[in-house]
């Protein structure tokens, strides 16, 4: 749970930030992996509104109750507290749609977070004391070196009403996009670094957290608003619903059942797409699927050296029709409004161009800097928690 990492350790990672995001069970740029398993061809259309679905795992420590209204209900009543869920497949390439309510409270933190197991990364974070925007970040191999790379988008009263808001990856763009409106755009330019694009399979992982907590530092409490006031507890996050498609490598596939790096490089077209009962799949690589809980004891599989990307077909890709087990089908429309009118698009090309931001109690100048430092820092706690 979250208190086993709110330690000295913790901390000292969320400070530098030179250690944030560097977290991952199995890092296959440096080492063989198990496969990832993929979401493939079905729809994903989870509606927490009608209870828990497998397809999303707790972190230790996660007890998340359900409302019929409003969804799973991600609650915070002390410094300690971080419920925390992530998907048990993988996308590579694709589009989530999230439709949630943030927490209220400064000091704590709502994020919708995709992280692969090399550390790119794409996020979706609110902070409860700033209720006018929502920040975007992303990170290619975990790198922190530099913080250029974050965005400001405002957002109708996010605490207040539900939006819906969707991470769209293919290959060539990532958006950002809030009620059906692109607030951001990253082109995909092939620079290196750290100003990279994230291009490797990813998690999807929801959750909470107390940036402004007592023993925090002074840098992340300043981004997120100040201390938290737990006299005001709980503090609630309301996940109504998710919506995930697996473009499954962009590149024509129409079936997937895991995704297997080719080679150290950690780049997209080294991936390869592996369907069951092709006679394609490599001979040289493992088709054993990860299990829900990796340890550092698994066995890492043998992986091919091709560096170029290979699916079970090159046919157009059709659209999917197979639902998850969900016990009902997503609701993407928003209660909230404006939106859309008040949004701002940011297209980024290799480094990312930040929009500006109201100044207000929880933003400014110093805020910003905060937030790209503590937005590294998130990741690494949602990181920890899930895998």
């Amino acid at each position: 749970m979250f208190s086993r990492f709110l330690t000295a350790t913790t901390v000292a990672l969320a400070a530098s930030m030179a250690s944030a995001q560097t977290f991952t069970a199995c890092d296959p740029t440096k080492k063989d992996c198990p496969p990832d398993p993929a979401v493939g061809a079905k729809i994903v259309d989870v509606d927490f509104r009608k209870g828990a679905n497998s397809f999303f795992k707790n972190a230790d420590g996660t007890a998340l109750k359900y409302d019929k209204d409003l969804g799973a209900v991600f609650s915070i009543s002390k410094e300690t507290d971080a419920p925390t869920i992530s998907s048990n497949e993988y996308i590579f390439f694709g589009q989530v749609d999230v439709t949630v309510r943030a927490a209220r409270g400064v000091g704590v933190v709502t994020s919708f977070v995709l992280q692969s197991d090399d550390l790119d990364e794409i996020d979706w974070e609110w902070l409860g004391g700033d209720n006018a925007q929502v920040q975007t970040n992303y990170f290619s191999k975990g790198c922190t070196e530099v913080y250029d790379r974050g965005g400001f988008s405002p957002v109708a009263d996010p605490v207040n009403q539900f939006h819906t808001y969707t991470i769209k990856w293919t290959p060539d763009q990532l958006d950002w996009i809030i009620d059906g409106a692109v607030v951001r755009t990253l082109k995909n330019t092939g620079v290196a670094g750290c100003s990279g694009y994230p291009q490797t399979p990813m998690q999807i992982k929801l959750g909470t957290w107390v940036a402004g907590r007592k023993n925090a530092p002074q840098g992340t409490i300043d981004w997120a608003g100040g201390l938290t006031d737990f006299s005001q507890a709980p503090f609630e996050g309301y996940y109504q619903s998710v919506k995930i498609q697996d473009f499954m490598g962009g590149k024509g596939a129409t079936a997937a059942t895991e995704y297997v790096y080719g080679d150290r490089s950690g780049n997209w077209e080294s991936i390869k797409v592996i369907n069951d009962g092709s006679e394609d799949k490599p001979s040289s690589t493992s088709t054993t699927k990860k299990t829900t809980s990796t340890s550092a004891s698994s066995k890492p599989t043998k992986t091919s050296s091709a560096t170029t990307l290979t699916t079970v077909t090159s046919a157009s890709r059709t659209t999917a029709s197979t639902t998850s087990s969900s016990s009902g089908t997503n609701s993407t429309s928003s209660s909230g409004s404006g939106a859309s009118q008040t949004s701002t698009r940011t297209t980024s090309t290799g480094t990312s161009s930040v929009s500006s931001a109201p100044t207000g109690p929880a933003t400014g100048a110093a805020g910003k800097v905060g937030g790209n430092l503590a937005a590294a820092g998130a990741a690494a706690l949602l990181g920890y928690l899930v895998l």
